[in-house]
């Protein structure tokens, strides 16, 4: 399945609960395979994904149900280890 906003492109695995996931997104022609779901929740309207991409960064992608598209909320690049969020 996939699903598209601007400049952010989202690809998802539906499991054998049909509950989607991220497995891959693009920010314009840059492709970032995830390589862990660090975390999900949910609010009445949206779910969000924390994620650990193939860059070794750490994003923050969250699912409009509603409107049906996504958008990357935090981004953080693993270059400075003093803000770096944490992956757990």
């Amino acid at each position: 399945m996939e699903f598209k906003h601007s400049n952010l492109k989202v690809e998802c695995y539906a499991g054998y609960r049909a509950e989607e996931e991220p497995v891959r997104f693009y920010l314009g022609e840059r492709c970032i395979e995830v390589t862990e779901v660090l975390d999900r929740w949910l609010d009445p309207t949206h779910r969000y994904f924390k994620l650990r991409g193939d860059d070794n960064g750490i994003y923050i992608l969250r699912h409009s149900v509603d409107e049906d598209h996504w958008e990357m909320t935090l981004f953080d690049s693993d270059t400075r280890d003093d803000t770096r969020l944490s992956s757990t």
